[in-house]
């Protein structure tokens, strides 16, 4: 009878691991969805700037190229920031050329 206290505690053990672990697990999956989301959307953004400025930047050209490759190669949240500081970095030369 004493292996049933043992499973007992293993089980509980388990239990109280999975309450504490499963909340974590799914907040970082989601801040995960939510910079990639807002990352393409930067890369799309950036896409439209190039498309309506006149000339060509280089140094624009260079950040959304890098940007895209961050995103093909995926990866978790902190480089789906780093695609979108690059997107908007690019955008913003992009909007100056065209204004200026």
């Amino acid at each position: 009878m004493g292996w049933v206290w043992a499973v007992g505690g293993v089980v509980l053990l388990g239990a109280g691991f999975l309450v504490a672990a499963v909340p974590r697990l799914r907040a970082t999956a989601l801040e995960r969805r939510t910079e990639w989301s807002a990352a393409r959307a930067g890369i799309a953004t950036a896409a439209v700037s190039r498309d309506a400025c006149a000339g060509r930047v280089p140094e624009a050209e260079a950040l959304l190229a890098r940007a895209e490759a961050i995103t093909a190669g995926r990866g978790g949240a902190t480089a789906a920031r780093e695609a979108a500081g690059l997107a908007h970095r690019a955008d913003l030369l992009w909007r100056e050329a065209g204004h200026g």
